[in-house]
């Protein structure tokens, strides 16, 4: 019986919609921004051209970004990064979030119905409303003293705001931008993290590079100080020399702490970046022999990486969500009318709730228009439109930003190579000049301490090697992050719990 009741009021409702339903949605429509720039590349004029970069229109590669360093223990520290990270699980939360509320908006943008039951126990006394004097009379109430009776009832109430103007609609279309713009947060949450594990693994061999050089380099100076305390005893050197190897070994294992305090701080920012505190989880034994860079790098072009970069999109997503905010404010400033209907059936006795002769409702339609404000409706339009002119400033910039991030990391290639042609040639040098002593000292023209000496530059430059080395490792990670390399297939092969929330 309630369901048939509820169906006559939105049959009532629906007819009322549809007679007045020539509605109109005010504010401007969004429409994606005009190209901040036409450029077709990164590079500044003068700029050298990178080293091994070639730029793509559509540079997708068939997996993840970071196997194109062919390391496999880099590859499941990202993945485990990617499914265990506190960040990650954020981001899929603030992602929930914003699809909940786009649906809570469309919700409530169509007709509402609600049931109602009521079970009261009543107390009427006629002498408050001026009946008096009456005598009882059986099975009816005395109009002459108070009666206690039970009142049940069962009802239904359905309403439906006409949205006039469309607030309503630009609502939905704010909710809908506001989900928008949270996966493409995501997604570049997700290549952050991403870029970050593996910057962090470059920083760890490029550290276990340094450490393993300058360990040798101790291990020659006490070689060194020994051979010299032994010329000493001879008389073949003074007492100064030895002091000096003395002096020079001290300096250089007061190296190595700094250095070891430096690698274990890595790890333990990796286990970070994990999702794992250090004492649950080991960081893998990064070296940089383990890394072996593509020999080309595609790039996307300019055009190609605003509709990619993920903080690009969000940045755009933003702006749709300021544009529809203008068209809440300026509906606001129309009138709106919302359509209602009450439908109740009410009975002493539960028994005769089913009789349609204890049915009672009621139609209503409220209009509500402004008259005066003060201005604060008008105030609240200008806001909104001053807001989308902030959205729209940001985007500008964040492609700007993105442009130049590219642009830094392809000139970091560029003197990265340069440094590493320069240390490579010093190593191949100072492993000449160590061959050459070793030589001549097996002939007698050269000194032990000669030998160690020789060594000893070799050590340095290797350790300058290793530098250079994780630097470039480091930049072209950083290349791969600023052109919005993809990570989604590696994702998505490794199951839900690795899939970007975003796509």
């Amino acid at each position: 019986m309630v369901a048939a009741l509820a169906s006559r009021l939105s049959v009532v409702l629906a007819g009322a919609a549809l007679a007045l339903s020539a509605c109109t949605t005010v504010g401007p429509d969004f429409t994606p921004p005009a190209p901040v720039s036409t450029a077709t590349g990164y590079a500044m004029a003068g700029d050298r051209p990178a080293p091994a970069v070639v730029l793509d229109p559509d540079s997708r590669a068939a997996g993840p970004w970071w196997q194109a360093f062919n390391s496999p223990a880099l590859d499941a520290a990202i993945r485990q990064a990617l499914a265990d990270s506190p960040s990650v699980a954020e981001a899929r939360a603030t992602l929930e979030r914003y699809q909940a509320a786009q649906q809570e908006a469309a919700g409530e943008r169509g007709p509402q119905a609600e049931a109602t039951a009521n079970a009261q126990r009543q107390k009427f006394n006629p002498a408050a409303f001026g009946f008096k004097g009456a005598t009882d009379t059986p099975g009816s109430i005395s109009f002459g003293r108070a009666r206690t009776f039970d009142l049940f009832s069962l009802g239904g109430r359905v309403s439906y705001d006409l949205d006039l103007f469309g607030a309503g609609r630009r609502r939905v279309e704010a909710a809908t931008a506001r989900a928008e713009q949270a996966a493409h947060e995501a997604d570049a949450a997700f290549l952050a993290l991403s870029a970050n594990v593996a910057m962090q693994a470059v920083r760890l061999a490029g550290l276990r590079g340094e450490l393993t050089a300058l360990e040798a380099i101790v291990t020659d100076d006490r070689t060194l100080l020994d051979l010299a305390r032994k010329s000493f005893a001879l008389g073949g050197i003074p007492r100064i020399t030895v002091k000096q190897v003395e002096v020079q070994l001290a300096e250089d294992e007061a190296l190595l702490p700094p250095l070891r305090r430096r690698h274990d701080a890595a790890r333990h920012q990796l286990a970070l970046l994990v999702g794992h505190a250090p004492a649950e989880w080991t960081a893998p034994d990064f070296e940089l022999p383990h890394f072996t860079p593509p020999a080309v790098t595609p790039v996307s072009l300019p055009s190609a990486l605003v509709r990619r970069r993920p903080d690009i999109l969000a940045a755009e997503a933003e702006l749709h969500v300021r544009t529809a905010a203008i068209g809440i404010a300026r509906a606001d400033q129309y009138p709106n009318i919302v359509l209602s209907a009450n439908g109740a059936l009410s009975a002493l006795d539960p028994v005769d709730l089913i009789s349609l002769d204890s049915s009672g409702w009621t139609l209503l339609s409220g209009l509500t228009a402004p008259v005066f404000d003060g201005g604060a409706r008008k105030a609240r339009t200008r806001q909104a439109e001053a807001e989308a002119r902030a959205a729209l400033a940001r985007y500008r910039l964040t492609v700007l930003r993105a442009f130049v991030e590219v642009s830094d990391a392809m000139a970091a290639l560029q003197t990265d190579q340069l440094r590493l042609d320069a240390l490579t040639q010093a190593v191949a040098l100072s492993g000449d000049v160590a061959d050459v002593t070793l030589a001549a000292a097996r002939l007698g023209a050269r000194t032990a301490g000669d030998v160690v000496q020789a060594r000893r530059q070799l050590y340095l430059d290797r350790r300058d090697l290793s530098q250079a080395q994780a630097e470039r490792l480091s930049d072209l990670v950083g290349l791969y992050a600023a052109s919005a390399a993809d990570w989604r297939d590696a994702a998505n092969a490794g199951g839900s719990d690795g899939a970007s929330p975003g796509r």
